[in-house]
C-alpha cells in the first residue's frame, strides 16, 4: 500500500494483515515440513535411531527453529503419531461398520492400529510409554490420551450393539469397563511385540489368533454376566 509521508513523499508501507498472512503461512509451511521430517524419519530408521538434528536437516530449518515447533524428540513423536492414530480410528470405525460379528467389529476399529505397530513395534512401543508415563501437562500427551479415550468408546458402541441386537440389558458403566478391557488386550499385544525386539527369549510374538481368542473371551464374559442377571 502506497502512502504520503509528512513530508509530502511516496512510501510503500505493508498492509499488516497481508504480512501477518504471511506468516502464518510460513509458519505452517515449516511446521509442515517438520512434521513431515520426522514421520519420514521414524518409519524409516525407528525412533530411537533418529536424532533432532536429523529431522531439522531434513525439514530445512535450523535447529532452533524446530524447538520452537516442538520443544523435544518425544514431542514429535507425539504429534506424528497421535496424527497417525486420529486417522486409523477414523478409518477402524468405518471399517467397523461393516461387520456382522461382534469380535470382527472389535478387531476392525483397532486393525489399523495394530498393523502399524506391526511396521515400527519400537516407535508403537515409544509411543506407548510416551501416553502412560509422560508429564500430564504435555500437550500433545493429553491428546493422545484423549484418542486412547475416543478408541475405548468406539469399542464400546461396538459392544453396546452387540448386546442390543442379543436383547441383552447392560449399563453404561458395564459397556465403558468391557470396552476399556478390550483396548487394555490390544494395548499389551502391541507391547509384547515390541518386547521381542530386545529380547527374543521372552513372551511369543503377537498372534492375531490369539488376541481374537482374547477378544471372544472378554464379549462372551460381558454379554453372559448380563444376561444372567435379566
Amino acid at each position: 500500500m502506497s502512502v504520503i509521508d509528512d513530508c509530502g513523499r511516496w512510501q510503500v508501507v505493508e498492509n499488516e494483515t497481508a504480512a501477518g498472512g504471511r506468516r502464518d503461512r510460513n509458519m505452517r509451511q515449516k511446521r509442515d515440513r517438520i512434521f513431515r521430517a520426522a514421520t519420514e524419519l521414524f518409519a524409516e530408521k525407528g525412533y530411537d535411531a533418529v536424532t533432532t538434528r536429523e529431522i531439522s536437516e531434513r525439514a530445512d530449518v535450523a535447529a532452533g527453529t524446530l524447538f520452537r515447533y516442538a520443544s523435544s524428540k518425544v514431542e514429535l513423536l507425539l504429534m506424528v503419531y497421535n496424527e497417525q492414530f486420529r486417522r486409523s480410528l477414523e478409518s477402524g470405525v468405518e471399517r467397523s461398520a461393516e461387520s456382522d460379528d461382534v469380535v470382527d467389529a472389535l478387531l476392525a476399529v483397532v486393525a489399523p492400529i495394530l498393523r502399524s505397530a506391526a511396521v515400527r513395534p519400537e516407535n508403537a512401543a515409544a509411543y506407548q510409554r510416551e501416553l502412560v508415563f509422560g508429564t500430564r501437562s504435555e500437550r500433545y500427551r493429553a491428546e493422545g490420551v484423549g484418542l486412547v479415550r475416543q478408541t475405548e468408546a468406539a469399542l464400546a458402541d461396538v459392544l453396546a450393539a452387540e448386546a442390543r441386537r442379543r436383547g441383552v440389558v447392560t449399563s453404561a458403566d458395564a459397556v465403558r469397563a468391557a470396552g476399556r478391557s478390550v483396548f487394555a488386550a490390544v494395548h499389551l499385544d502391541v507391547a509384547r511385540s515390541a518386547a521381542t525386539l530386545d529380547d527374543p527369549e521372552s513372551d511369543a510374538p503377537s498372534d492375531p489368533a490369539d488376541l481374537r481368542r482374547q477378544l471372544r473371551q472378554i464379549v462372551d464374559g460381558f454379554l453372559a454376566d448380563h444376561d444372567e442377571r435379566n
